[in-house]
């Protein structure tokens, strides 16, 4: 059997990386194109070139190559001995007088190599498990909450399946529908399907974990006399007291009215305050609020200053 450097015919060093090898690949097969080159031995060259790339682009058959060693191209040499010992149940001949293998003389290299591959694979033969599939199914934060029952159309066979999402589910949260996936073979047990959940953004509530959060605006009286509000939740309205008071961004909590849980205690709800005014004024809105200016000793800029820690020198 005659020796062929893989390497030299794609130009390569011994420790090139995979890209390298495409990348060579893609160059020289494009140069030696029978359709484009017109050297003479174009045709020959492009067959090496495919020929080493078959074997440099598989870790396998790369490693079984690099097993030999390197050797001047051209050169005879007989496979090792455990090339022997592989090949010699499938079919290439006994061993020869010279410690070679009967019929080896005549097979190519590159044959060598397929048929490892072959051989391979004949070994790790019996049962194979099905193939594992995983997608991102995208769902309400209502549905998060109170759960939902999913319709997938899967690509497999074109199967249609029922997936129950259970309450209390949260966004990047991870199921597996077991033995769903991929059919097994030759009794290997079928694969499972992960779906990753996705909650998609709710116009009112931003999630955090378990826990839910919303703006609520609030107008100066309310805020300062304090009131009961009418408020939405994901399992309806619920009446919410503001203390007397109440300053702008303090959290409201809402105990246990937050997203569900199957293990345990829900989340809350937080209800971030915001005093707003509004942008036009009545004549008496306006005498009003005049009036109160002048009779009120509330500042806010002396208030939150008083309120403020003393700096330690």
């Amino acid at each position: 059997m005659q020796y062929k450097d893989y390497y030299a015919a794609l130009g390569l060093p011994r420790d090139a990386d995979l890209e390298q090898i495409k990348k060579a690949y893609r160059k020289l097969a494009r140069k030696h194109h029978p359709d484009l080159a017109k050297d003479k031995d174009a045709e020959e060259r492009f067959k090496d070139v495919g020929e080493a790339y078959a074997t440099l682009k598989d870790p396998e058959k790369r490693a079984a190559y690099d097993a030999l060693g390197q050797r001047p191209a051209g050169a005879d040499f007989s496979p090792p001995p455990q090339w022997r010992r592989q090949y010699e149940p499938a079919g290439f001949g006994h061993a020869d007088d010279m410690g070679g293998m009967g019929g080896m003389g005549e097979m190519d290299l590159a044959d060598l190599l397929a048929a490892m591959g072959r051989s391979q694979g004949q070994r790790h033969a019996g049962p194979q498990p099905g193939r594992d599939y995983e997608d991102t199914v995208p769902i309400s934060l209502a549905d998060a909450h109170h759960g939902t029952t999913l319709h997938l159309n899967l690509q497999d066979g074109g199967r249609t399946l029922e997936v129950k999402i259970p309450p209390g589910v949260t966004d990047g949260q991870k199921l597996r529908l077991r033995g769903k996936g991929g059919k097994g073979q030759q009794g290997g047990a079928d694969g499972d399907i992960y779906l990753h959940i996705a909650i998609a953004p709710h116009p009112v509530f931003r999630c955090d974990q378990r826990d839910l959060y919303f703006d609520l605006a609030l107008a100066p009286w309310e805020a300062a006399l304090g009131t009961e509000l009418e408020l939405p939740t994901l399992d309806g309205n619920v009446l919410l007291t503001v203390p007397p008071g109440t300053r702008s961004g303090r959290k409201l909590r809402l105990r246990g009215r937050g997203l569900a849980n199957s293990r345990g205690a829900p989340g809350d709800l937080y209800a971030t305050v915001h005093i707003d005014v509004a942008a036009t004024l009545t004549e008496e809105e306006r005498r009003l609020y005049q009036e109160l200016a002048h009779i009120s000793h509330f500042n806010p800029r002396t208030t939150r200053t008083q309120e403020a820690p003393h700096a330690h020198p």
